[in-house]
């Protein structure tokens, strides 16, 4: 798992490679910064990406939902990846090869390619990402490991609220005349300005060489691929009997998996996921709830992309300015969600997900407003509430897990995370597009309140979590 290569890395005796100061840090957070800014930058394009590579909705899903999908699936063994061949060279190839799908996006000739480039794309940075803690326990101990694994954090909140106003900006600048393809296009010189800096600053590290799990990486992906692409495909395709065939198979591939990662583990040979986890109440009910909420932001700035674009006619640039309310509302949450956590204890969680279902019926109730100034305190309220729940879901979840299993049960976690995202945006998906016949504000209304009926079982999941007095790890 990607985070059991950084558990270990954490252990492991650090060298004195903190005197190289801030430098390393910039290199792996170049990786960590595109590709979080690549699954969110893309939703401010993709109505100039529909209309100029004549795109079908199934497709402009796929865009993001196959990007989600391959980077939720391969970061399962992508740190293992790293521990076998060193974490490095895992870092260099990914890098290497995220440049490389980038550029094949940005001159993507047709939106299948788009959606193949996507794909190998998410892969890419699934072979990267895993690699990023474990390099920076290996950097950095004390007050230095602290700092670079908060600027980590900061990464990865500060592309995610930002990505649609960059994206927006970019195709305003129309660079070279590129639009759209200027979202992806950017991340090349990046890319090779990082990649060039790699080996001069960053040591080599392995961790414990445990054969990789092919044949679980094979079943996973095949489950999860049969889940989310008949979802995506289905209704533009009248769900024809491939769509009903794939979706029977996805329960059956999911026990074959389960039943082969406890063969493996029964046999001595290392998992890819330790399904003796899920034997905590607490580490369970927070997995499903990390599944069940994942989707619901990814899929609420898929469709508000959609909405503001092809329903009130606002330029990219423009609908990227709307945008900043929900990363207002986030970084309010990421200020204040220590505190509310300390009186609210686990009720945070669903606190957060009343909070976003609240934002999203405000949303759907300015849907009709005069301006796009009416969206803005639903807007708030659903990046508030989207705060509330992803800062302490991590530290909730695993609350009871013994810290020799801490990177394992966080990659899980975080796995689940992004599984969430790609089939929130299947799911909301066909009812968006299935809604379109009664405009788009109204199949923005309707997927508004599918999204607040899926947060409103996020809070009563939340119920499921033992109390507090049985919190404290075993």
């Amino acid at each position: 798992m990607a985070t059991l290569t950084a558990d270990r890395a954490v252990a492991a005796p650090a060298g004195p490679h903190e005197r190289s100061g801030w430098a390393p840090l910039l290199v792996v957070l170049a990786g960590t910064f595109m590709t979080y800014l690549d699954f969110f930058i893309v939703n401010v394009a993709l109505p100039s990406i529909q209309g100029r590579l004549r795109a079908g909705p199934a497709a402009i899903q796929l865009v993001v939902a196959g990007f989600g999908l391959a980077f939720a699936v391969g970061m399962i063994s992508g740190g293992r990846l790293g521990d076998l061949y060193g974490r490095r060279r895992m870092f260099t190839l990914g890098l290497a090869l995220f440049t490389l799908t980038s550029a094949a996006c940005g001159l993507a000739p047709t939106a299948g390619f788009l959606d193949v480039a996507r794909v190998a794309q998410g892969g890419a940075a699934a072979m990267m990402t895993p690699q990023v803690l474990a390099i920076l326990g290996t950097l950095y101990t004390g007050p230095w490991r602290a700092r670079a694994f908060a600027a980590y954090g900061m990464t990865m909140g500060i592309a995610a609220v930002s990505g649609q106003l960059i994206g927006g900006s970019l195709i305003a600048l129309n660079p070279a005349g590129a639009g759209w393809r200027s979202i992806f296009l950017i991340n090349v010189p990046v890319g090779v300005t990082a990649l060039a800096l790699v080996r001069r600053l960053l040591p080599e590290s392995r961790g414990q060489r445990a054969p990789a799990d092919l044949a679980g990486t094979v079943l996973i992906t095949a489950a999860l691929t049969a889940i989310v692409l008949p979802l995506v495909q289905g209704r533009q395709q009248g769900w024809p009997l491939w769509t009903v065939l794939c979706l029977a198979a996805a329960p059956l591939l999911l026990a074959a998996f389960a039943a082969h990662q406890r063969a493996r583990a029964a046999r001595g040979r290392a998992p890819l996921i330790r399904l003796t986890l899920f034997r905590d109440r607490t580490f369970t009910v927070g997995t499903v709830t990390g599944i069940a909420f994942g989707g619901v932001p990814a899929s609420f700035f898929f469709i508000l992309a959609l909405y503001l674009q092809d329903g009130r006619r606002l330029s990219p640039l423009s609908s990227g300015v709307v945008f900043i309310f929900a990363g207002l509302g986030f970084f309010a949450a990421m200020l204040t969600t220590e505190r509310m956590t300390r009186r609210l204890g686990r009720q945070i969680l669903a606190a957060g997900a009343g909070a976003v279902a609240a934002g999203c019926l405000l949303t759907a109730a300015a849907a009709r407003a005069a301006t796009s100034l009416g969206l803005a305190p639903g807007l708030v309220t659903v990046g508030f509430g989207i705060g509330m729940v992803l800062v302490p879901l991590t530290a909730t979840a695993l609350a009871r897990i013994a810290p020799e299993h801490a990177g394992a049960a966080s990659g899980v976690l975080t796995t689940g995370l992004q599984v969430g995202g790609a089939l929130g945006i299947a799911v909301v998906g066909v009812v968006f597009f299935g809604a379109l016949g009664g405009g788009i504000p109204h199949a923005f209304t309707v997927s508004l309140i599918t999204l607040a009926a899926l947060t409103a079982a996020t809070a009563a999941l939340v119920q499921l979590l033992p109390s507090p007095s049985a919190q404290a790890p075993r």
